[in-house]
């Protein structure tokens, strides 16, 4: 009682909600094998496009009739499973070329912000429509894929964040002490900006889901039978008319799970900005 009375003073109704979502969203793609009622290729062809509320399909059935809900935890995990790990793989890469840019400065450094440059003014959505044309799709390289996505963002952050830290004292401190690049940046540079980090990160996440939902929904991401929130969308609006319920649940997670990041994104960036307060 005494944490939620503390959560109350501290945390917006509108973060609380959006915590709680994505806290449903987690566990839902954790245990999706145990809640999951049905396989989600498994067909029922006499209840095809079956009402939602009925008994034994809750969010109703699609055109082969397969469970509708089934399917939508199965699209959570995949879609979360993508989501965070590109959201990892970028996040990584792009604070280790920041750290490196900062480090070595010069040409190392010149060239880490060109990347940048040309990072950002990539159309992104048209490079991965391409490569996923012409190396075909799997789980494994859509997740890279999309790691690629943002990077730039945490190459500029990270870069800038290193430079103002290694002008501090404490960084100059323990290099006189004897420690090795690595550990100045890895232990001591790093925690100091990692706050930084993280909100970008929560930044990052909606918009790789939304990526992600759109190579689906154009035939170039999550291939059947596996499924995914953006392929259960795609799939769904040729039934828009008839059966919409097979697209808007889908529909609906992807517009709540993008919008409580987003919510908690801001909150925590003003829990953690210093200048702020």
């Amino acid at each position: 009682m005494r944490l939620i009375r503390m959560l109350r003073r501290n945390v917006p109704l509108s973060v609380g909600l959006g915590i709680f979502w994505l806290a449903a969203m987690v566990f839902v793609a954790f245990f999706a094998d145990s809640i999951r009622p049905y396989g989600i290729t498994a067909m029922d062809l006499r209840s095809r496009l079956a009402l939602p509320g009925n008994p034994g399909h809750l969010l109703g059935t699609d055109e082969l009739g397969r469970d509708v809900l089934s399917r939508l935890i199965q699209s959570i995990r995949v879609s979360l499973v993508i989501a965070f790990g590109a959201t990892i793989i970028s996040a990584v890469f792009g604070t280790t070329l920041g750290f490196l840019a900062a480090k070595f400065r010069g040409t190392v450094e010149h060239l880490v912000l060109v990347l940048a440059d040309f990072q950002a003014a990539l159309p992104f959505l048209i490079m991965s429509l391409a490569v996923l044309a012409f190396f075909g799709s799997s789980m494994t390289l859509l997740v890279c894929l999309m790691g690629f996505y943002g990077w730039e963002r945490y190459a500029r952050i990270a870069r800038g964040l290193a430079i103002s830290a290694s002008a501090q004292g404490y960084a100059a401190a323990v290099v006189q002490l004897g420690a090795t690049p690595l550990r100045v940046y890895m232990r001591h540079i790093l925690p100091n900006v990692a706050s930084t980090l993280i909100v970008s990160m929560t930044l990052t996440f909606p918009e790789i889901i939304l990526m992600e939902s759109g190579l689906s929904f154009l035939g170039l991401g999550v291939q059947p039978p596996e499924t995914s929130l953006g392929n259960m969308v795609g799939f769904g609006r040729e039934y828009l008319t008839r059966a919409p319920w097979i697209m808007l649940a889908p529909a609906l997670v992807i517009m709540l799970t993008t919008l409580s990041i987003s919510l908690v994104g801001d909150w925590l960036r003003d829990k953690l900005d210093p200048t702020v307060r």
